[in-house]
């Protein structure tokens, strides 16, 4: 029987932007500020989005002068997304794990851990052959994945928020290959309808992404520990901010 991925129903949920996606703009613009001073990118460089969501990301990258592609497997936050796009700003339905555009990117992204949601390691690496192809040689890659040592000692294991009359019931807990986030939802406006749902992300230490980004033609240059990038530390830093150049095809 085949397993359910877990990604597709609760992203498509709209308790998943209730709970995750009511963030200030303005921390994702201050982000992507520090990421652009730190990279230098020409004026109208191609840029990729990966795993883009609604488009917070990918609305900062554009209102910048970049010419910006958002992509994901959610449908209904690509509907949405859809609803900004401008000349240079442009989304689309699409799965990281098929190939999507050839040498045409100066630059790809993968914001927020959006990866390491999969079930086995050829579809991660799939995906990761999607972003290298979608490079130009000598383009960059930057991905923002959770510090696995960070996030096993800080582990908050319980946790109750109540967000507009809906309450989030949270348990976390990890194995030796995977974390977990059990998500129970009640909502007061539908007592009866109470709603479980079950988060997956890969241990993915900065090691597995070398040897996975290698493997693909992209070499590590630079990691940050944080959203103001500041120096990686295994133990300290709650990020694994990690800039990869597209070395050869």
């Amino acid at each position: 029987m085949q397993q359910i991925e877990w990604y597709r129903d609760w992203f498509n949920s709209p308790y998943y932007e209730i709970l995750y996606f009511r963030r200030n703009e303005e921390e994702a613009r201050q982000f992507v500020n520090q990421l652009l001073a730190y990279l230098n990118p020409l004026q109208g460089s191609y840029m990729l989005d990966v795993a883009c969501g609604k488009g917070r990301f990918s609305k900062c990258l554009a209102n910048m002068g970049y010419d910006v592609t958002g992509i994901d497997i959610s449908e209904p936050f690509i509907r949405e997304a859809k609803n900004f796009e401008t000349e240079n700003l442009h989304f689309f339905l699409h799965d990281m794990r098929m190939p999507f555009r050839i040498n045409y990117y100066d630059y790809a992204f993968n914001f927020f851990t959006s990866f390491g949601y999969f079930r086995t390691m050829r579809e991660h690496d799939n995906a990761a052959r999607t972003i290298a192809q979608s490079l130009k040689t000598g383009s960059v890659f930057v991905i923002d994945y959770l510090n696995v040592h960070y996030t096993e000692d800080h582990l908050v294991r319980e946790e109750e928020k109540i967000i507009d009359g809906i309450r989030f019931n949270i348990n976390r807990w990890f194995t030796d290959d995977h974390f977990f986030k059990q998500v129970k939802i009640t909502d007061t406006a539908q007592p009866a309808l109470k709603q479980n749902f079950t988060e997956r992300v890969a241990k993915f230490s900065l090691g597995d992404f070398t040897d996975m980004l290698a493997y693909q033609g992209m070499q590590v240059q630079d990691v940050f520990g944080d959203y103001e990038l500041k120096h990686y530390d295994i133990k300290k830093s709650p990020r694994m901010i990690i800039i990869a150049k597209k070395m050869h095809n």
